[in-house]
């Protein structure tokens, strides 16, 4: 089995390692939605430090479907020019660099209306969402469309559609919060319905041009909720219609966190690899260096995302490599700090 600072690929994009920089929202953008500095830093320090992929954090499609008035948006052609000095600069450290797409559903913490499958709210701190009608489906899988479109001319290398964490598109999978009787809701096909349209529409507008995947939440926690044995059969249908890799999480959707711990959500990820022919990601705590080459070597995972790990080191991929004695590669300016 290969190790982690082995390459692999996702579709036609190359990679040189299996370390990942997992998607963080930074809630430092202007409210226009615009990066600002902060992210060019940010990210920019994070792509000298020896990741294979980095993905920016969940960028939203409308502004409507931000989870806060300071997330990233790809949701005008004004947001591409910030981006894609993001994008240039790492692609100067060798480093490649994805965008996840996103609309907040239900979850969206901003002034004025939000929206989602029902009209079931997240928890008491949130607002009653607006059901969506078909007007309004229709705009949020053109936006998404757009977004992609964008993300290929600001130079992205990858697109990741996140439909994980109780976000809009895992809003319309789930049950808890998916009561719909029309055709995007009451049975399992009915509620995977819009996903698989908005990777339909996605696939057919980028896909010749970048590969698309998708983060999923493997199990939701909760006996109404859907659990990973469902997730693998959505996971398959996902893959039919074009997702080329699967980065599978967990929970979200419903106001509680589970017992975490190192790997807790390795097992997921294997569940779905075993069943699936495209490479999948592992997340969750897997910031021991030792750890995330034994889930990449005993083939549980194809690559593992790293989240705070990063944050708390910047150079996260260069210290691991050193640790597990592989060679490593790090800018000029740095390598008398690994000699």
């Amino acid at each position: 089995m290969p190790g982690l600072f082995d390459p692999w690929s996702i579709g036609s994009l190359s990679l040189k390692n299996r370390v990942v920089v997992s998607p963080m929202c930074q809630y430092q953008a202007q409210e226009t939605g615009n990066v600002t500095d902060w992210h060019l830093v940010h990210y920019g320090s994070m792509a000298l430090g020896g990741a294979a992929l980095m993905i920016i954090e969940a960028t939203a499609v409308l502004a409507q479907g931000r989870i806060s008035v300071h997330d990233v948006g790809l949701y005008a052609p004004e947001h591409e020019s910030g981006l894609r000095k993001i994008v240039d600069f790492a692609h100067l450290q060798g480093t490649k660099i994805g965008v996840q797409l996103a609309h907040a559903g239900r979850k969206a913490d901003i002034p004025g209306p939000i929206v989602a499958p029902s009209e079931i709210a997240f928890s008491n701190r949130y607002a009653v969402p607006q059901a969506l009608d078909r007007e309004g489906l229709k705009a949020i899988r053109e936006a998404f469309v757009k977004a992609a479109q964008r993300a290929v001319d600001a130079g992205f290398d990858f697109i990741e559609l996140h439909a994980a964490h109780g976000y809009l598109l895992h809003e319309f999978i789930s049950p808890l919060s998916n009561q719909r009787t029309d055709e995007y809701g009451g049975n399992e096909q009915g509620r995977l319905r819009f996903v698989l349209e908005v990777i339909d529409a996605m696939v057919e507008a980028v896909a010749h041009k970048i590969p698309v995947g998708i983060r999923v939440s493997a199990t939701e926690y909760h006996p109404q909720g859907y659990n990973e044995r469902q997730m693998t059969d959505y996971c398959k249908e996902f893959i039919r219609h074009g997702i080329t890799v699967l980065d599978v999480s967990s929970g979200g959707n419903v106001p509680l966190v589970p017992e975490v711990y190192p790997g807790y959500q390795v097992g997921f990820a294997n569940m779905i690899k075993q069943a699936v022919s495209v490479p999948v990601i592992a997340v969750g705590m897997l910031d021991d260096p030792k750890l995330a080459e034994y889930v990449v070597r005993s083939g549980q995972a194809d690559a593992v995302a790293i989240g705070r790990g990063f944050l708390r080191d910047k150079h996260f991929a260069h210290t691991a490599a050193k640790s597990l004695g592989y060679e490593v590669e790090v800018p000029k300016s740095y390598e008398r700090a690994y000699r």
